[in-house]
């Protein structure tokens, strides 16, 4: 089964993983090879679930059972043989790690690399003693600030932020900190007891009684007379009656930190957070690093501050190192030893550096953490990490690359893939973008369809070949000439004026949008289009409008969370034409396996009901609860509704199996009877939106939601397909079909950001539809954009550059494309002019 066969060729034989047809297909070594096909068709169950899980496989046989437990290792794959194959590496989009200790450095190790340099080679004040590089971390002991652990911010609380309006009483909750609901009426009926008065406003109380409230440690627990009103409980009291219950009482400050240092809520986390303020810690001045540690410095920067400086500027300060380790003054370091260290490291982080901007990234600073990086640019840099390592004969499984790059940043990342097969290795790469397919020494497409329909090799060889293939969808769009129709673009129908936008590396920027059209924003990776469009306007239309903004839960570790910064700028005019906002981003529907597409979209409520309307289920008096698995009277016990069990294996990793009691069905034996026109609740679970359409398209409510899914490309997605395995792409197109189902009024913003990643062209036709058609109902489309196609056929473009990072951040050109496209100064306007000949 590992026989190398000596023509160069990966031989695959009987590939049945996922939806794949028992296929068989030869690929070359050595190669681009790019896999391609529509969304769901199973390009990454070839790619990724079995050419590489069965490379992982046998590397892994090599390894000892106890250093397998250090990986995360993926099932075997389904397949007869696979010949001729390389060991694998793997790198595939995921967003970055959620905890804000992460960042570029450490993903990229080049901090690693500075806090070296700082220990060997640094500048110390006169008589302070060497440090080692774990000073240099903010994550250790050694290093981190003793005031604020390394958080570079503390928190705290104050009458002011737990007290927000102190015309109000204790009972009309003054005390806006503690909790609501029974807990917050059960704190102020203990105050009752002791005597406090909830019915005076709250400046009129004193301040001896106030700081008692608000900040006493003490937790006196005191009879409590549910309902009594002061004069009632007093005399209750005295009279000695039996209370309803013996109460305990919390200050508010004592409570809002307990709550956020140990909830396991990320709810309740950011309820209590709102109360608390964050200012940079007093001892490092927000830098995380011990005063000792900061003293130490390097080329006149101390390590925090030279590593908030972006990798393009970071490079050409360490270049003169990298040739003499005295650097650029040509002055003697003093000892030899610190001018070859300096020399040494200065020359590895220059060579590490320079993949990096060839890779596009030279706008990121080392200290930018990874929850803001998106995940073409964590995938980025890890392929930047792969090109500096100058392995040989290993394969690259590559997950849409090119996502999130602009045109001219995908030329950067085909030349690292290039050196990568120059190198001596083979690129195997799912890919959408019809710039990367071109550039490929093979193709293997991948179809007809999505789902069921799709999961055969249409063709397998070079690109030229694909031309005569009629089953295959891509061909349709790799050999088409020029734009498909002139397009008149919309004329708008007002207009919403931004004025002097601070974010980021927007300046001062005076920007506005139009009302009632459909606008794409674009420019280079880390030009300011998401700090213009996804946090600026966004931001500011929520405040405008009154309305909340849904954010992402953060992950923080006790007091570490990500600071929020507010963005400077105004609506001068036009929200009055705006009656509601939405944001359709690539956050996750849900973080658990028990959250999936047809809970989020509403559509199970209904699949829920019709069973519940069954015969079956009207005889044994089962209702609408008793179909989901996340009740206790519909689930199976054994898993508690989740599907599999996990079995701990000594000296191995745990494995999830399916249930042995539901086998992976989620419910009990006496829900799965309930039969509608012969199938179980867990079998509709089990359809794709393509077969669940076609099922219940006699029942108007299920079928309009599915055929709206359909719409926007996700026909190949089953129905209970766990939240966690959906891409950021995925997510975002459901939550589009959950909007989409709602009655349109008109005058909504609606803002995207990269509708189109993760999409084959033909999908992107069909989301374009969708999206043209909330324009045709009255509203407005604002998105953040790549694709060119998508870029023509808009109304309106705003183009944000000319360049990433400090050379970026302003309004290059504005106006319909065939006029952004005649803008000399717009890296965009090249590419844009070539989608709209």
């Amino acid at each position: 089964m590992c026989s190398q066969p000596n023509d160069g060729m990966v031989r695959v034989r009987g590939a049945r993983e996922h939806n794949l047809k028992n296929i068989d297909v030869d690929i070359p070594r050595d190669a681009l090879v790019v896999f391609t096909g529509v969304s769901g068709s199973g390009k990454s169950s070839l790619a990724f679930g079995t050419l590489y899980a069965e490379a992982q496989r046998r590397y892994l046989e090599s390894v000892s059972p106890y250093a397998r437990r250090l990986f995360h290792q993926l099932t075997v794959p389904e397949v007869d043989s696979i010949d001729g194959l390389p060991p694998a590496v793997a790198l595939q989009q995921q967003r970055g790690s959620p905890t804000t200790r992460s960042s570029v450095g450490s993903v990229t190790t080049l901090s690693n690399l500075l806090r070296m340099l700082y220990s060997r080679a640094g500048d110390y004040p006169k008589g302070q003693p060497l440090l080692y590089a774990e000073s240099f971390s903010q994550n250790t002991a050694e290093g981190a600030c003793s005031k604020c652990h390394g958080l570079g911010r503390i928190y705290e609380v104050t009458e002011k932020s737990m007290v927000p309006d102190d015309s109000l009483t204790i009972r009309e909750r003054a005390v806006a900190a503690w909790p609501t609901a029974w807990q917050g009426q059960n704190l102020r009926d203990i105050l009752v007891t002791l005597g406090y008065n909830v019915d005076k406003p709250w400046r009129d109380l004193s301040k001896k009684d106030r700081n008692w409230i608000l900040f006493t440690d003490e937790q006196p627990t005191v009879p409590v007379y549910a309902g009594f009103t002061p004069a009632e409980t007093r005399q209750a009291l005295r009279h000695k009656l039996e209370p309803s219950y013996q109460g305990t009482f919390t200050g508010a400050k004592k409570y809002v930190l307990q709550t956020f240092a140990n909830t396991n809520s990320p709810m309740m986390k950011r309820r209590v957070s709102q109360f608390m303020l964050s200012t940079d810690c007093p001892v490092c001045q927000g830098k995380r690093l011990k005063p000792e540690s900061l003293s130490v410095r390097f080329a006149g920067y101390d390590i925090a501050d030279i590593s908030n400086l972006p990798l393009k500027r970071l490079k050409t300060l360490f270049a003169p190192y990298a040739v003499d380790g005295s650097g650029p003054s040509r002055k003697a370091l003093g000892h030899p030893e610190k001018i070859i260290v300096t020399q040494l490291i200065a020359a590895d982080l220059v060579a590490r550096l320079s993949v990096l901007l060839d890779l596009g990234l030279g706008y990121l600073s080392l200290e930018r953490s990874t929850p803001t990086l998106s995940p073409g640019e964590m995938q980025r840099l890890r392929l930047g990490t792969q090109l500096h390592s100058n392995l040989f004969g290993v394969v690259y499984v590559l997950d849409e690359p090119s996502a999130g790059l602009h045109p001219a940043d995908t030329e950067a990342l085909l030349k690292a893939l290039d050196s990568l097969k120059q190198a001596g290795n083979s690129l195997f790469v799912v890919e959408h973008e019809l710039d990367v397919i071109r550039r490929a020494d093979w193709l293997v497409d991948v179809g007809p369809s999505a789902g069921e329909k799709g999961g055969q090799v249409l063709y397998s060889g070079p690109p030229v070949g694909l031309r005569s293939v009629e089953a295959s969808q891509t061909r349709l769009h790799l050999f088409r000439g020029g734009r498909m129709s002139k397009k008149i673009p919309r004329t708008a129908k007002g207009w919403l004026r931004l004025r002097d936008v601070t974010r980021n590396n927007l300046r001062g920027l005076d920007v506005s949008f139009p009302l009632g059209v459909f606008t794409s924003v674009t420019g280079v990776s880390g030009s300011g289009k998401s700090s213009l469009v996804s946090h600026a306007l966004v931001e500011l239309v929520a405040e405008g409008l009154g309305q909340p903004i849904t954010v992402e839960e953060p992950v923080a570790d006790d007091l570490e969370q990500t600071t929020i910064v507010t963005t400077a700028g105004e609506i001068v005019s036009g929200i009055e034409h705006i009656g509601r906002l939405v944001v359709v981003d690539q956050k996750p529907i849900g973080r658990t396996p028990r959250s999936n597409m047809a809970t989020y979209t509403g559509l199970f409520d209904h699949v829920r009901k019709l069973f519940a309307d069954t015969k079956g289920a009207k005889a044994r008096r089962y209702d609408v609860g008793r179909f989901s698995f996340n009740v206790a009277k519909g689930r199976c016990e054994t898993c508690l509704g989740e599907g599999s069990v996990c079995v701990e294996l000594l000296f191995l990793p745990s494995v999830y199996a399916p249930c042995p009691t539901c086998h992976g069905s989620r419910f009990n034996t006496k829900t799965l009877e309930i039969k509608y026109r012969g199938k179980s609740v867990a079998d509709v679970l089990g359809m794709t939106v393509d077969v669940a359409a076609e099922f219940f398209v006699e029942e108007l409510q299920v079928f309009r939601s599915l055929n709206v899914l359909r719409e926007v490309g996700l026909g190949y997605l089953r129905l209970g397909q766990p939240a966690t395995e959906l891409s950021g792409g995925e997510a975002q197109r459901i939550k589009l079909a959950t909007e989409l189902q709602r009655v349109q009024r008109g005058n909504t913003l609606y803002i995207l950001d990269e509708p189109t990643t993760g999409l084959h062209p033909s999908d992107v036709e069909r989301l374009m539809k969708q999206l043209n058609g909330l324009v045709e109902a009255g509203n407005t489309v604002i998105v953040i954009e790549h694709d060119m196609h998508v870029i023509a056929e808009s109304d309106w473009v705003i183009d944000i550059g000319p360049g990433a990072g400090d050379e970026g951040g302003l309004v290059v050109a504005a106006g319909p494309p065939d006029e952004v496209a005649q803008v000399s100064r717009s890296r965009t306007a090249p590419y844009l002019a070539a989608a709209l000949s």
